[in-house]
């Protein structure tokens, strides 16, 4: 899946605090969205927040993300291993567009029709964006975040193979199957519904097992 650039970025806040009224804001790339957006169902009741969107080339939405629970963050994870603190508590929702080989909005080439493997992979790439082991120095991390995401790139280019097992969760009250692996940073799973879009999840300190998901009703409650 080829996704060029980010929409719906935090906009710019003018002094004393206020935000720009011309600036974009993140509600805005799931407002413009063509397709519907997935997050926990109402079994979870705790906070939820709206994460950046993906766009293609030509500005149309492909992905973007809902956080439930604890909000992670890359500082939080190395004080924790560095302290023995508990771990933040949190699950995120990928919903990815599912569409085919398309041709670009210039006309020169194809696009990478998006799959499940996308949303694993933006799933497995999503955990490693909070994840930092507190016994590697600051400056060897971009070299370990870069080895780990072509892992996770191999891992989610072959869902039948053994670092996969099967897990069935609900999905509008439906079961479905899902594709599921965990690792020493948290877990990830990745699985289609019948409303044109992929779904893919990653999380930690929260069990896979018990998690379901449905369409978000009002996307915009949540900004």
């Amino acid at each position: 899946m080829e996704t060029t650039s980010r929409v719906g970025a935090q906009p710019p806040a003018a002094e004393g605090g206020r935000q720009l009224p011309s600036a974009p804001r993140i509600i805005d790339g799931y407002l413009r969205a063509p397709f519907p957006w997935y997050g926990l169902d109402e079994a979870f009741t705790g906070p939820r927040w709206l994460m950046q969107v993906g766009a293609a080339a030509d500005g149309a939405v492909e992905h973007g993300s809902i956080g439930h629970g604890d909000e992670p963050s890359v500082r939080n994870e190395h004080v924790a291993a560095a302290t023995d603190e508990p771990r933040e508590k949190f699950a995120v929702v990928v919903t990815v567009a599912a569409n085919p080989s398309r041709r670009s909005a210039d006309g020169t080439g194809l696009l990478e029709a998006t799959s499940v493997s996308s949303a694993a992979w933006l799933a497995g790439v999503g955990l490693l964006s909070f994840t930092w082991p507190g016994q590697m120095d600051h400056t060897l991390r971009d070299d370990w975040l870069d080895q780990q995401t072509e892992t996770a790139w191999a891992l989610a280019d072959d869902l039948e193979g053994p670092e996969w097992s099967s897990l069935s969760l609900p999905v509008d009250g439906a079961p479905m199957p899902f594709y599921y692996r965990e690792s020493e940073f948290g877990w990830v799973l990745a699985g289609t519904t019948g409303s044109g879009v992929h779904v893919g999840a990653y999380g930690r300190g929260m069990s896979a097992y018990g998690l379901g998901f449905s369409v978000v009703k009002d996307v915009a409650a949540y900004a």
